[in-house]
């Protein structure tokens, strides 16, 4: 049995990430009670986009070992 994440749990991971950040646009509510009121936030935008980014890596890396093909690395180009 192998240690780590399966292609499987990762497209999962991914998939609710995704989902999260469909909800972004409903991230922060406010709520009162009496004389009190107070701005609440469901999820963090930077936090939902870097899982994204995260599984989103993930899924590839494994789709890719997964074929037996290479890992294919790209590097910004500055200018």
């Amino acid at each position: 049995m192998s240690a780590g994440v399966t292609l499987a749990e990762a497209q999962a991971q991914l998939a609710f990430w995704l989902a999260e950040s469909l909800k972004l646009s409903s991230q922060s509510y406010e709520t009162s009670t009496g004389d009190m009121s107070r701005r609440l936030t469901r999820a963090d935008a930077a936090e939902v986009r870097e899982n994204i980014k995260f599984w989103d890596a993930k899924v590839k890396e494994l789709t890719s070992a997964e074929s037996g093909g290479r890992r294919r690395i790209r590097y910004p180009v500055m200018g």
